[in-house]
């Protein structure tokens, strides 16, 4: 009876401290790559941070939704109140932890001003995404729009388009794969970066620092005040995170907290 009791205790004792499990969903790059970053550091708070990678911006945020996963780490502000919108979900954001300008990349044009008349540009096809890309080349005088601060514009928001661009709508993660078939392709950074392309070096154009698209993490409303998650966005907000953008990401992406 004596070792009985023993083992029970032993086996309290070990669920006592096993590590509660928390998974998840990132893009490729960064997002994937800084979780899997601290996952070191939230092990030894007992957290066992579990990476699910997805290469889209949909089933992220429906998987959360449906309690399939427990967050995800892909998206800024603006898509998520659209998503939330459009699919009368209720997630919410637990806090921002990086910055990814939004640019404008050509493999055939060396600079902007070599954007020919009817030149073919391909933007992203979610709401969102598409306007902020517009807002970009209406701030680079490319084109006009009705509202110049509407993140929502669309490409019947057109006002001017001098240079008579041709504009198609894809799937964000699609536009890289496009690029050598179009003058000009609008393109999410963490899809550069895939793509192996340099926002600093390669963008003929890119959002300065003062874009209000922080990257967060989301989960659902019932679920933000979680241990687990609590601890994941204070492991994100540390000096070590901060260092590990800079220094990996060399100024493509930017922290923000």
């Amino acid at each position: 009876m004596k070792k009985l009791l023993v083992a029970f205790a032993a086996v309290a004792a070990f669920s006592a401290h096993a590590a509660e499990t928390l998974t998840v969903a990132a893009s490729p790059v960064p997002h994937a790559e800084i979780l899997e970053f601290v996952k070191p550091a939230l092990a030894k708070e007992g957290v066992d941070l579990e990476v699910k990678v997805f290469t889209d911006y949909v089933q992220p945020n429906v998987q959360v939704a449906e309690k399939r996963l427990d967050a995800n780490f892909f998206q800024h502000q603006p898509y998520l109140d659209e998503f939330n919108k459009t699919k009368g979900t209720h997630l919410v954001s637990v806090g921002g932890v990086h910055l990814e300008p939004l640019g404008a990349y050509s493999s055939k044009y060396k600079k902007i001003d070599e954007l020919p008349s009817g030149a073919n540009v391909v933007i992203p096809n979610d709401a969102t995404n598409g306007g902020r890309a517009l807002l970009l080349l209406a701030k680079n005088d490319l084109i006009t729009l009705k509202d110049p601060t509407n993140i929502l514009s669309t490409i019947k928001d057109i006002t001017a388009n001098p240079k008579n661009l041709k504009f198609r709508e894809l799937e964000a993660a699609t536009l890289p794969r496009v690029l050598t078939q179009v003058d000009l392709a609008l393109i999410n950074t963490n899809y550069a970066l895939e793509a192996k392309l340099d926002p600093a070096k390669d963008a003929l154009l890119i959002e300065g620092s003062d874009s209000p698209y922080v990257n967060i993490l989301v989960t659902r409303e019932d679920n933000k005040d979680a241990d687990a998650v609590k601890k994941l966005i204070a492991a994100l907000h540390t000096p070590e995170v901060k260092q590990f953008i800079e220094e990996k990401y060399k100024g493509a992406i930017k922290p923000a907290f």
